[in-house]
């Protein structure tokens, strides 16, 4: 399928809560760097009346549309708020009559990044997805930025990105725009590989050593093209040995953006969201964009 992601560029949902404010805010400044104008997209439910049985409303009715005004008015303050001294993107503003998130799938299709904030909180204290981050990150037609509300601490912009890397078409594609990403912010790249997706247990015949090596092998020629088309991304390699997951999220601490592919080694067709693109799209604190692959 065709796409023109110059139609919608980077496709904000916005809903008018905190996590939304900072989803603009990541998304004008990612608009910025790529020079790509910002679509702020609001979804209004249809109302469903009694009678007669499952009738909707055609139109809008007035208390939702000044609603939907007042999210689009304080989705543009958020937007206002976000800029430096850096110019200001084009900025474009949708309201739908639908469900929100058929509707972003569908313009997925003509953007170049969907920008969503994550919600709620778990038992345990861990950042949870809502419905709407994950459905796109399940079905969406181009990479998903789920941002964390930081409750106004500000991103270290002198941190690296990192970048997963398991040798699969869609960490190939995670690895293209991670190393986009780090040039245009003019950081570092950390690229992590883990050479088992289980932990390490001593098994009779089973030469580690050789599995370390293959990994080594593999980060080695993933990395070679893109490090010469970016000559001015510094590279640190990262090879463990097991649980992609956790050791991604280990370099995040120290790093301004999360990158991975939506399916890994370990997926099959069909299977969109991976086990570590969904592990760490729920609990990194930092933006991550899950990419498909091309």
């Amino acid at each position: 399928m065709s796409r023109d992601a110059t139609r919608y560029g980077i496709l904000v949902g916005v809903d008018g809560s905190k996590q939304s404010d900072a989803a603009v805010a990541w998304a004008t400044r990612e608009a910025i760097l790529h020079q790509l104008p910002v679509t702020l997209m609001h979804g209004v439910a249809p109302i469903v009346v009694g009678w007669p049985v499952g009738q909707l409303y055609t139109e809008m009715p007035e208390w939702q549309k000044d609603e939907s005004h007042a999210v689009i008015e304080r989705a543009h303050q958020a937007l206002r708020d976000s800029l430096g001294g850096s110019g200001s993107p084009d900025v474009r503003a949708e309201v739908v009559y639908s469900n929100i998130v058929p509707a972003l799938i569908e313009a997925s299709n003509d953007a170049w990044m969907t920008v969503v904030g994550s919600q709620g909180m778990g038992a345990l204290g861990r950042t949870l997805l809502g419905s709407v981050s994950s459905a796109l990150l399940h079905h969406a037609q181009c990479p998903v930025a789920v941002i964390h509300s930081d409750d106004g601490v500000v991103a270290d912009t002198t941190a690296p990105v990192v970048v997963g890397i398991d040798g699969s078409p869609a960490s190939e594609a995670a690895t293209a725009l991670a190393f986009d990403e780090a040039s245009r912010r003019g950081v570092a790249l950390v690229a992590l590989h883990a050479w088992s997706d289980v932990g390490v247990f001593p098994v009779l015949g089973m030469d580690w050593r050789d599995r370390e090596n293959q990994g080594e092998e593999v980060l080695a020629e993933r990395l070679a093209g893109w490090q010469e088309q970016y000559p001015d991304v510094q590279v640190r390699r990262s090879l463990v040995c097991d649980k992609p997951a956790h050791w991604l999220l280990e370099e995040a601490q120290h790093a301004q953006l999360l990158v991975v592919g939506s399916r890994g080694r370990g997926g099959f067709p069909g299977m969109l969201l991976g086990s570590v693109g969904s592990a760490v799209a729920h609990s990194a604190k930092i933006p991550v964009i899950v990419v498909r692959p091309s």
